[in-house]
């Protein structure tokens, strides 16, 4: 089973962050789009990163900006998000990235008295059209190379989002990263979503979580780690190892090897 680190805020650049990755015997680092040094300009510099892998021995994953809305009624915004991702799969193809993960945006919604209404609910038709074009889009760009765009799961799916992530599924380049911090506060409402959904399982992202707290060290909260990680190995995931600091990174490594997981 391969692990890898995210980007963390303190590195203040990519040879620290591959410096860190090196000295910790992990495999990869989760390149983070929502971070200014790690927008699409800055990947597309392909020299750089390569240089660093090939030095280092290690390899990337890739993360898109989580404010990615492929569905925007806005089709400005639509394009905007759309090309972004049509570059980000042309430099996966170039630094060997098996993985682009991504967040599904929710949208906008409106507060009732008695509910909130999300607008992708509510013109379901005009979203599962935006929904099928993205399908299609990455089904062309990815084209027969390996590279899967895994959903990760966050607060807790509504059903037109389960829906829409079904559709995806329908396409080979579409997988699915299961955040087990993410499932324990949401009091694990998408675990049976994720397992029915088993086989398409490419990617976790492991954090241990108390209460709707996570992002914390490894063996410091409620989860079980051994049983999640024994799904990941089951089904060959990589793991990035997502914790917020370099010493919870460092004290997670550290868990993990102690316990042989």
């Amino acid at each position: 089973m391969q692990f890898g680190m995210p980007t963390l805020i303190e590195n203040k650049n990519l040879e620290e962050t591959v410096l860190l990755c090196k000295e910790l015997s992990l495999d990869f680092i989760e390149l983070n789009m929502n971070l200014p040094q790690y927008q699409i300009e800055c990947l597309e510099n392909t020299d750089e990163f390569l240089k660093l892998a090939d030095q280092y021995g290690i390899f990337y994953t890739i993360h898109l900006d989580e404010n990615l809305n492929f569905c925007d009624f806005n089709r400005t915004v639509t394009k905007a998000y759309s090309d972004t991702v049509k570059r980000t799969i042309d430099i996966a193809k170039k630094l060997q990235v098996p993985i682009i993960n991504m967040h599904l945006n929710k949208g906008v919604y409106f507060t009732l008295p008695d509910r909130k209404i999300y607008l992708f609910e509510k013109y379901n038709t005009k979203y599962m059209s935006d929904i099928e074009a993205f399908k299609e889009l990455c089904g062309a760009a990815i084209g027969d190379s390996n590279i899967k765009i895994s959903i990760e799961n966050t607060d807790g799916y509504l059903e037109y989002e389960k829906t829409a992530i079904e559709c995806l599924l329908q396409s080979k380049v579409f997988s699915l990263t299961w955040d087990i911090g993410h499932s324990h506060t949401a009091k694990n409402i998408d675990e049976p979503f994720i397992l029915k959904h088993k086989d398409r399982l490419k990617h976790f992202h492991i954090h241990d979580a108390v209460g709707n707290k996570n992002h914390l060290t490894l063996g410091s909260g409620e989860i079980n780690l051994a049983e999640r990680l024994k799904t990941a190995e089951k089904y060959g995931c990589t793991c990035v190892i997502e914790t917020k600091t370099i010493e919870a990174l460092r004290e997670s490594v550290k868990y993990t090897r102690i316990r042989s997981l």
